[in-house]
């Protein structure tokens, strides 16, 4: 193998370049077998690669020598070239410096001659100046113009700046020696200013911005510069108001001039200030003015929509504005404009909104009832006899005679309350945008009281009043019980004026003390009419009792648990229960329907509390033979099952265990004592199990009572 520097390049592995070599050597490998392998000749070829080895090591370190001694030679000519080449450039560094010294001598020496120049030129040019203008004034002492300046209209630019320094001069003169100069010379001022303010409007009717730039720019020495501007602004209004919306084409307008006023004046941003104040104080004033004084008296609702509709469409119209440029402090520039022309307008504003509000809610509520064919009643004055028996049977439930029947109307109305809220909240809108800031929270606070009294007093605590006063009697028979519909639309209305009031009052107060007095005012409300409506759930459940109460001593018959004939009863349970079953089914989804969240599961506990407790007293009315005892765990199971649509464990906890006491009626005489002391019955008064068992007909045959003793 040709022993070459190509071998050795990395990545080299020894060991590989061994075996390669020893396989490459005639029976050094394993070719052939163990007979085919020959040391001998392997040992040989391995010192005579050896031997090629020191050759190839030898060769490559005179190489390396040979390089290594070309690098040190070349390494010093380079350091040669770079001393010379930093000597050259220190000989042209110290040449850049002599020369900018030069130049900068030279530099000064032209300055200094430049101001010993105009030192002597000003002086000069200042008499030439004063020569001239001399001349000219010898002009008007004589009475005669004959220069070519004030005579060629051509050079009309030029007589303007003759006669406007002449002027100024003219008024440092003592007027008893020069009166008759001093008056050509201001008769000329004023009639050249008069043709240079013509030409400025020819210009600007002909659209010529160039020789407007021009002229403007003589005027602006002039005392009449502010009447150009003001001719400026009136003719640019000119024809730019033709269709009936004033605050399009006043932004229309002021697009389209914008660009125009800075490419004619050098103080752009005054001049555009200047028309946006005329257009305020003239075009938007009396636009707002022509609006709102023909509904001011006549129609107080299109007034305060007016009102609100112009005051927002002049404040985007200055959001529009304030793109422009209109001097360094334009916000309060234009928040100024605005305010001159409403001021007077808001100043009895939320006066205005009040009186409104108060006569449109209170016209809302009155034909509502009027379409009820319905005379209010006053609530909380002084009382007759007929209302002093009415608060008495509703706080007592004592029979007074019979309650005030409202023939099922509930004198609540969604449509009433969507209309109260809407206002309302048209008012709030107005609020909001058309009150000072500090008297927002306060203006605000105003008219949520109106909301109160009109919708919570004046329409659902007056509702609630008349509900309470048509509840019948526990003890009717028959009655409607429509105070739950009441309570439903009472909720409902609720949950309008909640949202209403964290919609559209809280953004308006949330920063402010009058939050404190609202949540108050709101708190005080909602506890007012909780009381009312606590008091109507519990005379209506009463009245559902009573009901009950009724169907069981009409329906319940004392043979149902003493049947005279005990292998003949094939009903599975009474008819009382079923009718009774079916009264409290229709109850149960009636208070589903009327309430909501925690509220329902509240009044159904009551209710089955009060269901259970007349079942109970219910049976322990009655003696039981054995079927009448098994008919009576009937109807308890039946009641049982009813109850488990109040979804309330602590009811199906009760009939449970009236289902346990039931058995007490058929068990064993001989089971009984170990009955009374299973899971269910080991708990209760050991009275209560004794008076169940008394209800058996079979207490004194069977002596019963020992296990009791």
């Amino acid at each position: 193998m040709a022993t070459t520097a190509q071998l050795f390049e990395e990545p080299f592995d020894a060991d590989e370049y061994i075996e390669r070599l020893a396989w490459r050597t005639p029976g050094g490998g394993s070719k052939g077998g163990a007979e085919a392998f020959d040391p001998k000749r392997l040992l040989e070829e391995f010192e005579n690669h050896i031997e090629e080895l020191k050759q190839l090591d030898e060769k490559i370190q005179r190489r390396v020598e040979k390089l290594e001694h070309q690098c040190r030679r070349e390494a010093k000519e380079f350091a040669h070239k770079v001393q010379d080449l930093q000597r050259s450039n220190q000989v042209a560094f110290q040449h850049f410096q002599e020369l900018d010294e030069h130049i900068s001598y030279v530099a000064t020496k032209v300055c200094h001659l430049g101001d010993q120049l105009e030192g002597v030129n000003t002086p000069r040019q200042r008499a030439v100046e004063a020569q001239r203008l001399m001349t000219y004034f010898n002009e008007f002492l004589d009475g005669e113009l004959r220069s070519d300046v004030f005579n060629n209209p051509e050079k009309i630019k030029e007589a303007a700046d003759i006669i406007q320094k002449l002027h100024l001069i003219a008024q440092e003169l003592p007027f008893d020696r020069f009166a008759d100069v001093k008056a050509k010379i201001a008769s000329k001022y004023h009639d050249l200013e008069r043709q240079l303010i013509q030409e400025f409007t020819a210009a600007q009717r002909r659209g010529e911005i160039g020789r407007m730039r021009e002229v403007a720019a003589v005027l602006l020495h002039f005392k009449g510069y502010a009447h150009c501007v003001d001719v400026y602004i009136k003719q640019c209004q000119e024809g730019a108001y033709l269709r009936n919306d004033v605050f399009e084409d006043t932004a229309a307008l002021c697009q389209r001039v914008n660009k125009q006023v800075g490419e004619v004046f050098s103080s752009p941003e005054a001049v555009m200030a200047k028309l946006i104040q005329n257009i305020f104080e003239n075009k938007l004033q009396a636009h707002v003015k022509e609006k709102l004084d023909e509904t001011r008296h006549s129609d107080v609702e299109q007034y305060l929509k007016n009102l609100y509709d112009l005051y927002i469409r002049t404040t985007a119209l200055a959001a529009k504005l304030s793109e422009f440029n209109l001097g360094s402090d334009k916000h309060t520039f234009l928040s100024k404009l605005i305010k001159n022309i409403f001021s007077c307008y808001l100043e009895s504003y939320i006066d205005m909104e009040k009186d409104y509000l108060r006569t449109r809610s209170a016209m809302i509520l009155q034909r509502f009832y009027d379409s009820k064919n319905h005379q209010k009643r006053p609530i909380g004055t002084g009382l007759n006899i007929q209302e002093l028996k009415e608060r008495i049977r509703q706080r007592t439930n004592l029979p007074l005679g019979p309650s005030i029947d409202t023939h099922g109307e509930t004198f609540l109305s969604q449509e009433v309350v969507v209309n109260l809220l809407q206002e309302t909240r048209h008012a709030f809108e107005r609020c909001n945008r058309l009150s000072d800031p500090s008297d927002l929270p306060k203006n605000a606070f105003f008219i949520f009281l109106l909301l109160v009294e009109h919708l919570c007093v004046d329409h659902i605590d007056y509702a609630l009043e008349i509900g309470l006063s048509a509840i019948p009697s526990a003890d009717a028979k028959n009655a409607n019980l429509y105070f739950m519909d009441v309570v439903q639309q009472a909720n409902t209305i609720f949950h309008l004026f909640d949202k209403q009031f964290n919609d559209h009052l809280m953004p308006l107060i949330s920063s402010s003390p009058r939050l404190t007095e609202c949540l108050h005012k709101k708190k005080e409300v909602i506890e007012q009419m909780e009381v009312k409506l606590d008091t109507g759930i519990d005379r209506t459940l009463n009245c559902m009792v009573g009901q009950m109460k009724h169907i069981l001593a009409t329906e319940q018959k004392k043979t149902d648990f003493k049947p005279e004939d005990e292998n003949n009863v094939m009903i599975q349970y009474t008819t009382a229960c079923s009718k009774v079953c079916a009264y409290v089914s229709r109850q149960v989804d009636r208070v589903r329907k009327s309430m909501d969240g925690k509220n329902v599961d509240t009044v159904l506990t009551e209710f089955g509390v009060r269901f259970h407790r007349l079942v109970h007293e219910h049976l322990q009315q009655y003696s039981y033979s054995s079927m009448g005892g098994m008919l009576a765990i009937c109807d308890v199971a039946e009641y049982r099952r009813c109850a488990k649509d109040f979804r309330v464990p602590l009811v199906l906890q009760l009939f449970d265990t009236l289902h346990a006491l039931c058995n007490l009626l058929v068990v064993a005489p001989d089971n009984l004592k170990q009955v009374c002391s299973g899971e269910q019955l080991t708990n209760l008064d050991r009275n209560l199990l004794h008076a169940f068992v008394q209800l058996r007909v079979d207490y004194r045959p069977s002596r019963l009572g020992r296990h009791f003793s």
